[in-house]
């Protein structure tokens, strides 16, 4: 199996890394999907202000559990409403919204003029960007929470009926899927060719992305809610067994794994990760920086309450939105707080950084945007 996957990740070296590449050095870079980019690290490659300001708000009928995407000056959002929404990035009117069959958990990810999202109802949709016009529909036979990756013209996701899905972008069409032995709910990773895919059956799965087939299952011994990081040949994942594990796919091997000594508390949230630094939240309240080399904890930042929500990194500083209702910016060498914004609702979903502007969605139903302030 090791040397399979070799030929898969030797075979691809002129990959083009789809959604995100081409954002590397924009400093306006937009945010396409949860997490940001097809290998799902957290990081933005946009900037913003050092107190960043309230711009407007936006209120919904139905909690927020996911995270947004923020792409051509729209905030696309979707809420436990059944209602996915498409907003003016700048002051926040709606552009469009549409009525999908069940609550959404799923993040939108936008690409090449469409919106895709899973709903409860295990329905997958593709709509226009530009009017939220339904352009297809594709069903599964469980409830869908794991967000898409897009790869030239294919859509990948997992649902609750525990395949991996493999669709024809522009069409919807069933290219493959592959059954794994439990939920899949988190997002898939696409690296080098490659489908990343962790499970709540505690594998770590290698796919090939045009034919299916799985060149490798890695055991990670634990049940997986949170989306794998993948950056230069390493993934970066927490488990429910209170540990955060970074693998490597080369030599599809455990490189490390971190567990607090004391506090035993699950993870959900999904790492941000940089060449030295990775960053990830757990469920004991407390948000903890790992060098990503040795596993070590650098510092820890104690929020008043559990922390689901997946951290994103904005240059040399964390965003990150707690049950607590505070957003923060901490330093990422430190883990001082630099600024802080107490928004007095619970927050459970992941911020979405695009555009210079900080995107984020509150449990009660309020859209939270901030930026610099224009006279």
């Amino acid at each position: 199996m090791q040397k399979a996957y070799q030929f898969l990740i030797y075979s691809f070296t002129a990959i083009f890394i789809a959604t995100a590449g081409w954002a590397e050095n924009n400093e306006t870079a937009a945010w396409p999907m949860f997490r940001g980019n097809a290998q799902l690290t957290g990081v933005a490659h946009t900037s913003l202000p050092e107190s960043p300001e309230l711009l407007w708000t936006f209120q919904l009928d139905g909690d927020i559990e996911s995270a947004p995407a923020i792409v051509g000056g729209t905030v696309y959002l979707s809420s436990l409403d059944s209602n996915l929404y498409a907003l003016n990035a700048d002051d926040g009117s709606v552009k469009w919204k549409y009525k999908a069959t069940g609550e959404i958990k799923s993040s939108p990810s936008v690409a090449d003029g469409l919106v895709f999202f899973g709903d409860e109802s295990g329905l997958f949709h593709a709509v226009s960007s530009e009017t939220g016009e339904q352009r297809w529909s594709f069903l599964t036979e469980g409830e869908i929470i794991s967000s898409a990756n897009i790869y030239e013209d294919k859509v990948i996701f997992g649902s609750y009926d525990q395949f991996l899905y493999c669709l024809n972008a522009s069409d919807g069409k069933l290219l493959w899927k592959l059954e794994t032995d439990n939920y899949v709910h988190s997002s898939p990773a696409i690296y080098q060719g490659g489908i990343i895919s962790t499970g709540c059956d505690g594998f770590l799965r290698i796919v090939d992305i045009n034919t299916g087939k799985q060149s490798n299952a890695i055991s990670i011994g634990s049940y997986v809610a949170a989306s794998p990081a993948i950056l230069a040949n390493r993934v970066y994942v927490g488990t429910f067994d209170n540990q955060v594990v970074c693998l490597d796919l080369q030599a599809s091997e455990i490189v490390w794994t971190y567990e607090h000594a004391k506090r035993k508390f699950p993870y959900y949230s999904s790492a941000a990760v940089t060449e030295k630094v990775a960053v990830i939240g757990g469920r004991d309240k407390i948000l903890r920086a790992l060098d990503t080399g040795s596993g070590e904890e650098l510092w820890t930042f104690r929020e008043k309450s559990r922390i689901d929500a997946s951290p994103v990194i904005v240059g040399e500083r964390v965003i990150l939105g707690g049950k607590s209702g505070n957003v923060y910016a901490i330093d990422i060498l430190s883990g001082e707080v630099e600024w802080e914004y107490p928004t007095g609702m619970e927050i459970y979903a992941s911020p979405g950084v695009g555009e210079n502007k900080l995107v984020v969605g509150s449990v009660e139903g309020t859209i939270f945007c901030f930026g610099a302030a224009t006279n």
